[in-house]
Order: structure tokens, then sequence, then C-alpha cells
């Protein structure tokens, strides 16, 4: 894992270039063919996840994965439509916490269970409020017209603030309960100051796709590999990619469909939105559960 965030490091200074030579809405086409393609992907094997975590005794039908699995999908959607502000709320804390576990999970800190969420949470928020802070007016805008609403204008501020304080407060207790974060805390504090430095100078859209394919995406399809198949390998990598084409083909092209009827209009900021939580929420539960096996089997 170590490697890897070494070249994520190295590929968020080519995308600061990238800032350099291209326009802002050239940047803003990368952002979404890369979040369409890695990032799509990495969730796209929530269902053989689902299935890995099942004994050979007990093996869901592909069915009742796939029917339980929409549930989920459909559920969040009609909560977006009934209560968007709602939604939204428990998207920004489902995808912060997942942030989180998936950034600091491997480093096998050894502190309470609830403390360590919390942190994770605090983690994960604070890095999508460094995002937020530093990309307020666009930020503004995407909330308002997901939940027809104007919110205050100083909230993000206040929010990204109050976070500050608890996770600089949840960080003292972690360095002197934890050799592993004492022994982290350095390198991950100047990868916080290299996510702040990229959030800066970039769009919104780009800023976000810089983080979520470098530090989340990749990290995670690494650690997804590993849990299903045993080790990372390239041919291991390429059944992955190949059992999640189905599911990512799909995606695309319900997004893309939903682009084309909506591309001119401001319900597509709502639709891509819905489309993003709606895969995302489950998608958390499911990476959670692959953790949460993990430790199991290390006891073991």
């Amino acid at each position: 894992m170590k490697n890897i965030y070494n070249l994520s490091i190295i590929l968020s200074f080519l995308g600061l270039w990238i800032t350099s030579i291209f326009s802002g809405q050239i940047e803003i086409i990368l952002g979404f063919v890369l979040i369409f393609s890695f990032g799509v992907l990495h969730g796209s094997n929530d269902i053989l996840l689902i299935d890995t975590f099942s004994n050979s005794k007990t093996k869901y039908t592909f069915l009742r994965v796939l029917g339980t699995y929409l549930f989920a999908v459909f559920s969040v959607i009609i909560l977006l439509y009934l209560l968007p502000a709602v939604a939204l709320v428990i998207f920004i804390v489902f995808s912060a916490f997942h942030f989180g576990e998936q950034h600091w999970e491997y480093r096998l800190i050894k502190v309470p269970e609830v403390v360590l969420n919390i942190f994770y949470l605090l983690y994960g928020l604070l890095v999508l409020q460094i995002l937020f802070f530093l990309n307020q007016d666009d930020v503004i805008i995407i909330v308002n017209s997901i939940i027809s609403d104007t919110i205050p204008e100083n909230l993000i501020r206040y929010c990204f603030i109050f976070n500050i304080a608890a996770f600089v407060l949840m960080s003292f207790y972690m360095f002197f309960k934890s050799r592993a974060f004492k022994k982290n805390i350095l390198i991950e504090l100047f990868y916080l100051i290299v996510f702040t430095i990229i959030f800066k100078v970039s769009t919104l859209i780009w800023g976000f796709t810089i983080y979520f394919i470098l530090w989340h995406s990749i990290p995670s399809l690494f650690e997804q590999v590993v849990f299903i198949y045993g080790d990372f390998s390239k041919q291991n990598l390429l059944s992955y990619c190949k059992k999640a084409f189905p599911y990512w083909i799909i995606s695309l092209i319900g997004i893309t469909i939903a682009y084309f009827l909506f591309k001119n209009t401001k319900i597509f900021n709502t639709i891509f939105f819905s489309f993003i939580a709606s895969v995302t929420l489950p998608h958390a539960l499911i990476i959670n559960k692959m953790f949460g096996r993990k430790k199991t089997q290390s006891i073991k």
C-alpha cells in the first residue's frame, strides 16, 4: 500500500500540471471520464464481494444478491426524492467514513472500535471539507440545485472549523494511545497538505477526481483484489475487471442516457448526485463488511 501512495503523490502533482495547461472545462470533462472509469469500476464488484462473504454451504443465489443490492440502491433514490437534504447529509457522512476507513484501515491501529470509527469519520470529513471550503461557490451552487433551497452562507466555514477542532482532539488521543498512529502521523499530515494544494489549485470536480481516483479508488481496487483472490497480480486484476465489466457498462449506460436527456438543465446535477449516492451508500457498507471479515480472518 505504501508503494501505491508513493505513486499517488507523483500522479497527483501530474494532475496539478494538467491544471496549468487545460481550461477548467477540460478538467471537468477529464474528471468525469476518470470518475466513470476507475471510480465506478472500483465499486462495480460489490455483488462479487457479497458472494465472497458467504461460506461455501450457504452461497447466496445471484438473483438474491442482486435483488438485495438493487433494493438498497432504489431506497437511496427514493430518499433523495422525498428528503433530499437528509439524503445529502447521510451521503456525506457515509462517504466520509468510507474514505477514512479505506485510507487508515491497513495501518492496523489498535484502539477501541468505536474510537477508530469516529476517527475514520472525522478524517474523511476533514478531507471533504477541505475540498468544500476551498471551492465554496461551486459547492453551494450544486447543493442548492439538489435540495432546491439555499444553505446558510457560513455553514461550510463553521462545519470546517468544528471538524478541524474535533480531528485535532481525536488525533491527540490517538497519538498517545497508538504506536501505529504515532509512527504515521507525519506522513499523514504531509498527505493532507498535498490534498489542500490540489483542492486549492484545481476546480472542484478535478480536485475531487484526483483524490477519488488516486487516493481512494486505486487503493480500494488493490484491497478488493487481495481479499477476493488472496493476492494481487496481473491475472487477478484482469479477473476482477472481467467480472466487474457488465455492472460497469450498465452504470455507464444509465448515466450517459441521463446526461443526454438533462445536460442542458439543472436537474442533471440532481441526477448525477443521485446516481453517485445510490451506488456509494451500499458500497460503503459492503467495504466495511469486507474489512470486518479481514480482521476476523487475521485473528484466526
